[in-house]
């Protein structure tokens, strides 16, 4: 009998090469949403914002389940997708949308970015997961650069910096944190998942802008950030950043695309938003990332 696969290692290499494709898409995708941040909140308030973007994002995974036919998620799992739903789209894109408000993209990007470290720290407790020598160094690395980054930012800016914006791109790394600490513990199919945790989030925020603000005005421009934000931050590239994980032989080797995410996203915030990124702010951002590279390189090492 003929083999069918003569040849498996093509299968394999076509699968690795599609999973760094989708990966790719995924990466340069969300590199542009810091500037869409910007961009969007400067013609609608957060709360208008996150409604239409979440409402958009909605959308798109009725048609994915709808597509794929995953309807239902387990029935015991129920009360903990509730959770992911009230930390995901909603308290986690309130806090951070309020510290782009209130801060340059530039360093609100970078410090949200700081959220793998907080899942490191917070995996010891609720994961029981232990810290090496490797992480603790990638950790104090990384704060290293967020206070170089900072103290840069504080002498140079000539109103100084917004602490509260600070504090609320600090508490988005918490939130974010927690939400995958959750997701990791739930075991019902990804695309169901966020269909329904964004069914639960929608009405949620519609009380919330209803009783803040108003409702935004549809024209092209602003149905143009709320699809930015719901498709490119929360929607298409969610989908194909699962994909890739599950095409990927090592998803250590996947992961690491994601450090390209904030080196094309400075360079967008520049481009597009003109905002005077210096010297020391470039090199705070680099010590953030060298932080988070070694914390990565340690987990992907442990966990293979």
């Amino acid at each position: 009998m003929r083999d069918a696969n003569p040849n498996p290692s093509i299968s394999t290499a076509k699968k690795e090469g599609n999973a760094i494709h989708f990966g790719l898409v995924a990466v340069l995708l969300w590199s542009t949403v810091a500037t869409g941040f910007k961009l969007g909140l400067d013609v609608l308030s957060v709360q208008q914002l996150l409604f239409l973007g979440t409402a958009i994002s909605w959308i798109l995974f009725l048609v994915a389940v709808l597509v794929t036919g995953q309807y239902f998620v387990k029935r015991d799992e129920i009360l903990r997708i509730i959770g992911l739903g009230l930390l995901n789209p909603c308290a986690y894109y309130i806090v951070l949308f309020s510290a782009y408000d209130r801060l340059p993209a530039y360093i609100a990007q970078p410090l949200n970015y700081t959220w793998a470290i907080t899942l490191a720290f917070l995996a010891v407790p609720l994961l029981k997961q232990s810290l090496s020598n490797r992480n603790l160094l990638a950790i104090t690395i990384s704060y290293i650069g967020v206070v170089v980054l900072l103290t840069v930012e504080t002498n140079t800016t000539e109103h100084g910096l917004n602490w509260l914006g600070v504090s609320l791109a600090m508490a988005s790394t918490l939130i974010w944190a927690l939400y995958w600490i959750l997701n990791t513990k739930c075991s019902s199919e990804p695309i169901p998942v966020m269909f329904w945790s964004f069914t639960i989030a929608l009405p949620m925020l519609g009380f919330i802008l209803l009783t803040t603000d108003e409702f935004p005005p549809l024209t092209t421009q602003t149905l143009f950030y709320g699809a930015w934000v719901g498709l490119l931050e929360m929607g298409i590239t969610f989908l194909a950043w699962q994909r890739a994980l599950r095409l990927a032989q090592n998803v250590g080797r996947i992961s690491q695309l994601i450090f390209l995410s904030p080196v094309v996203s400075l360079g967008l915030i520049y481009l597009v938003l003109e905002e005077p990124i210096g010297l020391g702010a470039l090199a705070g951002v680099s010590i953030i990332l060298a932080g988070l590279w070694l914390n990565q390189r340690e987990t992907s090492q442990t966990s293979s």
